[in-house]
């Protein structure tokens, strides 16, 4: 089998907890594991000429991805998050995130782009909503998706502030495949059926009846729902529904930072290797499972990867040490 590419466009940034920096971004965290998949991927960003940026770029070296969609600007600044703890009032510590405005991210230059796109040749474009709030990136990830022929995989990442419903509607009328998790269900429940259905049963008749309807309305070949603990569901143009509701939560739960870019990764590395969609389901669910007990959005130890590789290559679901532990 030709091996194929996935192009990825969106968001690098730094996630600045003041004492450390953490490299994230969705779409740069559904990158990293795909390339530590061994997956040939393009990563479409921005970064500043600045620390921040040397710290994105050694994470392009460690995972050995190709840097022809990396652009730097002179000019503004690597994307940061500020994340700020604050005491939620009940006695323990949370976070605060203060996502800063115009970033290099938002500067995505089309030209570089473009070129970069025309020589990977991309059977998949992955896209967001968050790199597509200022005007410039926004028309550079169009330009791209008219560009190309690729099929066009949209994670929604709904953020306060930062997506507007337009952002939304657009993006979803550019897509062929799209992932939700359930408060962002919700909002599209909201503004495009007008109906309320509950998410907790997954076998509402109300809930699929509604997806349904969204499918239709943007022309979806497929719609992913994601619900946390309770495994992800997946809709086809064709009224066919999957499920997986298989829990492989690790003993000690580190963060849940991650778990969904986790989950698009495994599905569409599952789906260029041709994988059955409940395995490929499965196999999302426990990958996404398993960064929970991780801290961050990607291990700091690239050999996390090689069990689950060589588990999926024998026909497994889980690692073996994984099977072990969820049995002990």
């Amino acid at each position: 089998m030709k091996q194929q590419t996935i192009a990825v466009f969106g968001e690098s940034l730094v996630d600045d907890f003041l004492t450390e920096q953490v490299v994230g971004g969705a779409p740069f965290n559904v990158a990293r594991n795909l390339a530590a998949f061994g997956v040939a991927t393009l990563m479409v960003t921005r970064i500043g000429a600045d620390q921040h940026g040397a710290l994105i770029r050694r994470e392009f070296e460690r995972f050995g991805m190709s840097q022809a969609g990396l652009q730097t600007d002179g000019v503004k600044a690597t994307g940061r998050v500020v994340v700020e703890r604050n005491d939620d009032g009940h006695g323990g510590v949370g976070h605060r995130f203060i996502i800063l405005p115009d970033q290099a991210y938002d500067y995505v230059d089309a030209v570089p782009a473009l070129a970069a796109l025309a020589q990977a040749a991309p059977a998949v474009l992955y896209f967001g909503t968050m790199a597509q709030r200022a005007a410039c990136s926004r028309a550079t990830v169009r330009a791209l998706l008219d560009a190309s022929p690729a099929q066009r995989y949209l994670d929604l990442n709904v953020r306060d502030g930062q997506v507007t419903e337009r952002c939304a509607f657009e993006s979803l009328h550019l897509a062929d495949i799209v992932k939700v998790n359930e408060e962002e269900l919700k909002d599209l429940f909201k503004w495009y059926t007008h109906t309320q259905p509950g998410t907790r049963s997954v076998d509402s008749r109300e809930m699929a009846d509604a997806c349904l309807a969204l499918m239709r309305t943007f022309s979806l070949q497929t719609l992913i729902v994601t619900l946390g603990e309770r495994g992800a569901m997946v809709f086809e143009a064709d009224g066919t529904v999957t499920l997986n509701q298989e829990c492989h939560a690790p003993a000690h739960i580190v963060d849940t930072v991650g778990a969904g870019d986790a989950f698009s990764a495994v599905f569409l590395y599952g789906r260029a290797q041709g994988w059955p969609l409940p395995l490929t389901l499965a196999r999302a669910n426990a990958f996404a499972g398993a960064i929970c007990g991780v801290a961050g959005a990607v291990p700091d130890d690239i050999g996390f990867y090689a069990p689950w590789l060589a588990a999926w290559q024998a026909g497994a679901v889980l690692p073996q040490s994984t099977m072990a532990g969820a049995a002990a």
